[in-house]
C-alpha cells in the first residue's frame, strides 16, 4: 500500500487587538485571497485523498462465469504451450480483457463440443490452473488420451478456434483454516484441482493450513507444476511438503518408485485419529479404485474403500474430486 501524504492547512492568524487613535482607521485588507488559497489547498487535499483511496481499493471486475441459467460460452484459443509429450497448456481469452473467470476455490468448468459423426455432444469438466483473480483469460492443462474424445479435440484446436465452456461447477466448499492439515493425493492431470486449492491457501496470509501432497506420474517429464511446488516448499517448509512417485523413473531419481501404495500413505499422511484433517483424491479411475473407491456422481461421494479405508480413515475424512 502506498502511504498517504499528510497535509496541514495553515490556521488563519488571529487578528491583533485594534489600537484606537485619533487617526482615521485604515481600510481593511481583503481576506478573499487568503480564503481562496485555503480553499484551493483544501480542495487539492480532498482530491488527493480521494484519488489515493480509489487507487488502493481493489477493482471490482466483471465475472465471465456466473452459473445458474447462463448456458455455454464460446472462448477463443489464444495460445498453446507444450508441457510434456502428451500434455499442453491452453490459454482461452475472454472478450472483456478486464474480466475474471469468477470461479470459487475448488470449482471446475464444463467443456463441450459435438463431433461431426455423433448425435450427442461430448462434455468434460476441467479445472483452470491460473489464478482466479487474473483478468482476461483462463488456462487449462490437458493431457491427451488415445481414447479421450475431449482431450483429443482440445489438442487438435488451433489458435483462433473456439471451445464452449459452462460453469462454475462447485466442488468442496473451502474457507481459510477449515482444516488444520489436508493431504492431496493426485495422479497425472488430477493435480489441477489440487493446485487450485494449494494456490488459494498459500496466497491468503490468514490461512495457516498445513498441506501434504502425494503426486504420482509415469515419467519425470509428466510431473506438472513441479516448479511451483518447489517454490512453495522453499517458502513454507513447515507447512508444505510434496512426495513424488514415478512408474518409470530415471537412474538418478531419488523420489518414490511405482504406484501410490498403502504403505507409503501410512508414512506420509496425518493419522486418522488426528483432529480436523481432510484427504482429497483426484486422478485416473485406477487410482480411485486402489485408494478410495469411486464416487457415484458429482453430488454423491459413494462409499469409502481401498487403501484409505484399510488405514482407518472414515468417509467424512476423504473427498473425491
Amino acid at each position: 500500500m502506498f502511504a498517504r501524504q499528510a497535509f496541514r492547512c495553515a490556521q488563519p492568524l488571529r487578528q491583533s487587538l485594534r489600537t484606537y487613535s485619533t487617526d482615521a482607521p485604515k481600510a481593511k485588507k481583503s481576506l478573499a485571497p487568503i480564503y481562496a488559497t485555503v480553499g484551493a489547498v483544501g480542495l487539492a487535499v480532498g482530491l488527493y485523498r480521494y484519488n489515493s483511496a480509489a487507487s488502493t481499493e481493489p477493482k471490482e471486475r466483471a465475472k465471465v462465469f456466473t452459473g445458474g441459467d447462463q448456458g455455454f460460452i464460446s472462448l477463443k484459443l489464444a495460445a498453446v504451450e507444450d508441457l510434456s509429450q502428451d500434455t499442453k497448456k491452453f490459454r482461452f481469452e475472454f472478450p472483456d480483457k478486464e474480466a475474471v473467470a469468477g470461479l470459487p476455490v475448488t470449482s471446475a468448468l464444463l467443456t463441450k463440443f459435438k463431433p461431426s459423426e455423433s448425435e450427442k455432444a461430448v462434455l468434460r469438466p476441467y479445472t483452470p490452473v491460473n489464478d482466479e483473480d487474473e483478468p482476461g483469460h483462463l488456462d487449462l492443462v490437458v493431457k491427451k488420451y488415445n481414447k479421450g474424445p475431449m482431450s483429443t479435440h482440445i489438442h487438435n484446436l488451433n489458435v483462433g478456434d473456439e471451445l464452449q465452456f459452462k460453469g462454475p461447477l462447485p466442488k468442496y466448499p473451502w474457507e481459510a483454516n477449515k482444516h488444520k492439515h489436508i493431504s492431496l493425493i493426485a495422479g497425472g492431470t488430477g493435480i489441477t484441482p489440487m493446485y487450485q486449492l494449494i494456490r488459494a491457501i498459500f496466497k491468503n496470509p490468514d490461512d495457516q493450513t498445513k498441506v501434504t501432497l502425494v503426486f504420482g506420474n509415469v515419467t519425470k517429464d509428466d510431473i506438472l507444476l513441479k516448479k511451483e511446488f518447489d517454490e512453495l516448499e522453499n517458502t513454507y517448509p513447515r507447512r508444505f511438503k510434496a512426495f513424488y512417485l514415478l512408474d518409470n523413473p530415471p537412474k538418478d531419481w531419488t523420489g518414490g518408485k511405482g504406484y501410490i501404495t498403502k504403505d507409503l500413505l501410512k508414512t506420509v499422511l496425518p493419522e486418522p485419529k488426528e483432529e480436523n484433517i481432510k484427504i482429497f483424491v483426484c486422478g485416473p479411475p485406477g487410482l480411485y479404485t486402489a485408494l478410495s473407491g469411486n464416487k457415484v456422481s458429482p453430488k454423491d461421494q459413494g462409499e469409502l474403500s481401498g487403501a484409505l479405508k484399510e488405514l482407518g480413515y472414515d468417509k467424512d475424512q476423504v473427498y473425491k474430486f
